[in-house]
């Protein structure tokens, strides 16, 4: 079947297929993949690198990791987050977890973590194994994906290779949107697998891309990353260690924005390139302590350096690097019958350096050196974080009830420290770090053919770094309109359940309800860049051989915002009105290796925009929009071979 909603897969995880086909068309990155998800909304900048918002909440405060591995992107105006270095065919499963609730995956986590994951197999006998999918759409929308499995007991290798492109769509008024894009990605991977208990994996993956922007004078015309990965895991090594693992990466991405490749060349030609090293590991053990108590411990680190400069002969000037070092415990002790405590803590040793001999007063090449306040400073601040949740199944109902607090400290990032202003002066670098402190209630009840969750979340957020734009700072000349960060404190709150009822024997029906709200508790007004209420209904007839389903997503008005502020990805523009949609689909299992799915999204054609999505801009040839609009109607079918 196609997916169209995503209900929880236990308390506060949900975990999918990421080969399966989804409604809207099958995603081409990251961000795309996770809107399916009930909690998830995407900040739209054109047709491809949105950034993922769960809960209201956006940026570094989303751990993203792929394969257990961090990488940030480079660009200072946010074209490239983590999710545009996602190709979701490549990857087997998407893992999320809600709220500060596990310390396992890294630091700074407030909202939240996304796992995208490869499964190692060992192979019993030799063998190989073969997948491949082809999707078009509209817009000339064209996806490739292929990926190829061979091993014997001992050995396997795997690669894999995707390609998407499309061009610019249009809304349901007919108007071209600035949106085209083309991307690819190749991974490859060797293993060694002596035992059904040991894997020792080396890999590598490049990918780039480009992507037209409708949102802002430049666009990406290089989207490239390289990495290379270690692994090596280890079970069942004594009834107390049931688990060791080790893993280590390099990721670098190097991104190019200008105005003149997917444009019509102007005036003055404007480039900038920056770039990004990570470098991490990890080390943790599994361990079965006693028959009713377990944990997992262990350490983690990443370095980052940030480059840039604004021509192609020119060598990289450095402008920030950061170190992180974390150490990390979760626990896990049955309780009676069905009861759980579930527990972690972390200690992270962060430290920052501002490299920058100046800044740059204004945009590109048109902005004015100034004299760094904070050049060649040091930031170094140890955070802790941890969380404690109850969770019981019921004796008498197929029903999971949980509770739990989680306090998740965050440290300014990259976007934050370097690359705005502060209220007093030209450099942000000396913002406070975050920490939030979230209550999670919910309940979960599965039999037979009903399943459904229910989730309720408030937090408290102090020192939220809240980023303004056209804030008017005072000169000598009067004033003078620029981007700032500053520190509130604030509260959110919200909601979350989702239902999948199988009614008849070949018909199923699911429904999710999303609500979230936000305020300023400084200033007394709502806290902005904050999704509103939103409603997803599904209805489904399935066999064996064919799949036939609608979805329905209603979204209500948003009339609660803050104008020009919000994230670092994003600030609020104003209200917006509500909408409903209504999409299509089908699928028809060919064979046993050959699968066709189809669909139509946005029916009606309606024209709309999301209230998160970015303001539109002047882009010759385009009409321009309040916020980019979404797509109007469109027709995709995707197949799938399996050998």
């Amino acid at each position: 079947m196609v997916i169209s909603a995503q209900p929880g897969s236990a308390p506060l995880v949900t975990e999918i297929d990421a080969k399966a086909p989804t409604q809207p068309i099958p995603a081409q990155d990251g961000a795309d993949y996770l809107k399916s998800i009930p909690g998830f909304s995407v900040i739209r900048k054109g047709g491809t690198d949105g950034d993922p918002v769960l809960r209201g909440q956006a940026g570094s405060r989303l751990n993203i990791l792929l394969d257990g591995q961090n990488i940030f992107g480079g660009c200072g105006n946010r074209m490239d987050p983590p999710t545009a270095y996602v190709f979701p065919a490549a990857y087997d499963r998407v893992t999320v977890v809600k709220g500060p609730q596990t310390v396992l995956y890294g630091p700074g986590a407030t909202a939240g973590v996304v796992l995208f994951e490869r499964d190692i197999k060992r192979f019993t006998e030799p063998g190989a194994k073969l997948e491949g999918s082809l999707t078009l759409g509209s817009f000339g929308r064209h996806d490739e994906a292929t990926e190829a499995r061979a091993g014997v007991p001992d050995f396997y290798v795997q690669g894999s290779a995707t390609r998407t492109t499309s061009g610019d769509y249009k809304d349901g008024a007919g108007n071209k949107v600035h949106s085209n894009y083309r991307r690819w990605s190749t991974n490859a991977a060797v293993g060694w697998t002596p035992d059904e208990h040991t894997s020792l994996e080396l890999s590598g993956a490049r990918s780039n891309g480009r992507a037209a922007y409708a949102d802002r004078s430049m666009d990406g015309s290089k989207f490239l990353r390289e990495n290379v990965g270690l692994s090596f895991k280890k079970y069942a090594i004594s009834t107390v260690i049931q688990k060791i693992e080790f893993s280590g990466y390099y990721n670098y991405a190097d991104h190019i924005m200008d105005n003149y490749t997917l444009r019509p060349a102007p005036m003055m030609p404007m480039l900038m390139n920056p770039d990004r090293k990570t470098v991490g590991g990890r080390a943790e053990t599994d361990l079965a302590i006693t028959d009713t108590t377990s944990a997992t411990t262990g350490v983690d680190l990443q370095n980052n350096r940030h480059a840039g400069r604004m021509s192609l002969t020119t060598p990289y000037v450095r402008d920030a690097s950061f170190e992180d070092k974390g150490l990390f415990t979760e626990f896990t002790q049955k309780i009676g019958e069905g009861g759980r405590a579930i527990g972690g803590f972390r200690a992270d040793g962060w430290t920052a350096e501002d490299d920058r001999a100046t800044i740059s007063i204004g945009s590109g090449m048109m902005g004015t050196a100034t004299a760094n306040p904070t050049a060649n400073s040091v930031r170094k601040k140890t955070l802790f974080s941890g969380f404690g949740r109850f969770e019981q199944d019921l004796p008498s109902l197929p029903v999971t009830v949980y509770a739990g607090v989680g306090v998740a400290s965050r440290f300014p990032d990259y976007w934050e420290l370097l690359n705005k202003e502060s209220v007093s002066t030209i450099s942000s670098f000396n913002a406070k770090h975050e920490q939030n402190t979230q209550l999670d209630i919910g309940a979960h009840y599965k039999k037979e053919a009903l399943s459904s969750s229910v989730s309720l979340f408030a937090n408290k957020i102090d020192n939220y770094i809240l980023v303004q734009t056209n804030y008017a700072k005072p000169t000598m000349m009067g004033s003078r309109n620029t981007t700032i960060v500053r520190n509130i404190d604030a509260a959110t709150w919200g909601a979350e359940a989702s239902l999948a009822y199988q009614f008849l024997k070949n018909w199923t029906a699911d429904a999710s309800l999303t609500f979230v709200e936000g305020n300023n508790e400084t200033e007394k007004r709502p806290l902005a860049q904050q999704p509103p209420l939103e409603a997803r209904l599904g209805l489904s007839y399935t066999t064996e051989v064919w799949s036939f389903g609608g979805l329905t997503r209603a979204v209500a008005r948003q009339d609660r915002f803050a104008l020009n502020e919000g994230n670092i990805v994003g600030q609020d523009l104003g209200s917006t009105g509500g909408f409903t949609l209504f999409s299509l689909n089908g699928s028809w299992n060919i064979a046993h290796y050959a699968k066709l799915s189809a669909g139509v999204d946005n029916l009606f054609n309606k024209t709309y925009a999301e209230f998160i999505s970015h303001g539109g801009a002047a882009v010759t040839g385009y009409t321009q929009t309040t916020r980019v609009n979404e797509p109007g109607r469109t027709l995709w079918a995707k197949l799938t071979l399996k050998y």
